[in-house]
């Protein structure tokens, strides 16, 4: 079977060139920290995830630092004994990304991100956005869910793909006790 274009690149990002992604990280980590790109760097995972070469579609770079999240530490007056420094998120760096390329591009709405490559400081994401209000979207049969009301800021309430992951929604199972969230879980007594 003769493989297509998006086969190929697909194979070639499983594993990437390191030489080459060495080159495109040195240049990535001194722009900002989120960029509006022309194209996507990886275009098979882009459409597969929705993009579109058309108006409306918007691709951006998130860079985002790695590590653990601390709080500050107390240094003066009273420290409570169940004060820890280490601060535990439930939102992956991938929600991160797109929280933070929502809040750069306000008009627009987050579809989907793919990840792109980590260095020792650094994960760098593409955020796909679109933009609601232009009629390519709104009168296109495949992208006019987008625009209803109850898609508005899907990204702060947790209903991107990464959202619903990190919010544990993946498993329908009735044992999953985040289902149909964390707080009906505890209320029901499960």
């Amino acid at each position: 079977m003769v493989e297509g274009l998006y086969a190929k690149l697909r194979e070639a990002w499983k594993k990437p060139d390191v030489a080459r992604l060495r080159e495109l990280m040195v240049e990535w980590r001194k722009g900002e920290s989120v960029v509006k790109l022309d194209k996507p760097t990886r275009l098979d995972r882009a459409r597969a995830l929705g993009y579109k070469a058309k108006k409306g579609f918007l691709v951006v770079r998130v860079r985002v630092l790695r590590g653990g999240r601390q709080r500050h530490r107390t240094n003066k007056g009273r420290r409570s004994k169940r004060h820890t420094i280490k601060k535990v998120l439930k939102m992956s760096y991938k929600w991160v990304c797109e929280g933070r390329a929502q809040k750069k591009f306000e008009n627009m709405e987050v579809l989907n991100s793919y990840y792109l490559a980590k260095d020792g400081r650094h994960y760098f994401y593409e955020v796909i956005l679109v933009d609601p209000q232009r009629p390519e979207i709104s009168k296109n049969k495949d992208t006019k869910w987008i625009t209803k009301k109850t898609n508005q800021n899907r990204v702060q309430r947790g209903l991107t793909s990464a959202g619903k992951k990190s919010r544990g929604l993946r498993d329908k199972s009735p044992t999953n006790k985040s289902r149909p969230s964390v707080r009906a879980g505890k209320r029901r007594g499960k």
